[in-house]
């Protein structure tokens, strides 16, 4: 008579059931991976305020939308939602850093990247520059993104302390903040951005 690796198993248990000195051990269960776990509510953030606005982000909201419970949103940020703000921030910068290393290191077209970047994706631009932050900037130890997009902003404005390429991400980032809250025209968008780069190279 042959048995099935299921039998198999069913006998074993029982004996191990009628023999109280028997042990069973039970290997346990792998913990989800925290990175993981951390990426896929850091996007589930993002496109909540990029479809609903920041208001609508919530770590209650947040627990719906994937089926968990708020602990298990917790057990990744400990800080809470700013914690979870400051992610995706970081997250966005990762993002501009990519769109401005996609063109030439050359400032008209690093300039228009940013611009095209932020006026695309104004809640994570948000979440960046203008919702409270625990992100260190201007200091020079930020998050490797930040770092990033700032090296990229560097390499289309050189200069030996990096004064030249802080005024023109200042400049760009003016012109993306007015022209998100719209109170500057697209139509200009071309125009503003050449006169720009002409008052930041001359």
């Amino acid at each position: 008579m042959f048995c099935n690796e299921a039998s198999i198993r069913r006998s074993r248990r029982l004996s191990a059931l009628a023999n109280p000195a028997t042990v069973v051990v039970v290997p346990p269960r792998p913990a989800p991976d925290l990175d993981l776990r951390r990426d896929q509510i850091t996007r589930a953030a993002g496109n909540l305020a990029e479809s609903e606005g920041w208001a609508s982000v919530t770590m209650r909201r947040l627990a719906t939308e994937l089926g968990v419970t708020q602990p298990v949103l917790y057990s990744a940020f400990a800080g809470g939602r700013q914690e979870l703000v400051d992610a995706v921030a970081v997250g966005g910068f990762a993002a501009i850093a990519a769109a401005l290393e996609a063109v030439e290191p050359e400032p008209l077209a690093r300039m228009r990247a940013y611009l095209d970047f932020a006026v695309s994706r104004p809640q994570i631009y948000e979440a960046m520059f203008s919702m409270p932050s625990s992100l260190p900037f201007g200091a020079g130890n930020g998050p490797e993104p930040l770092q990033r997009a700032f090296a990229a902003i560097l390499a289309a404005f050189p200069g030996p302390d990096g004064t030249r390429a802080e005024v023109a991400w200042a400049t760009v980032h003016g012109l993306a903040t007015l022209q998100i809250s719209g109170r500057l025209p697209v139509s200009r968008t071309d125009t503003r951005l050449e006169y720009a780069l002409r008052t930041l190279t001359q």
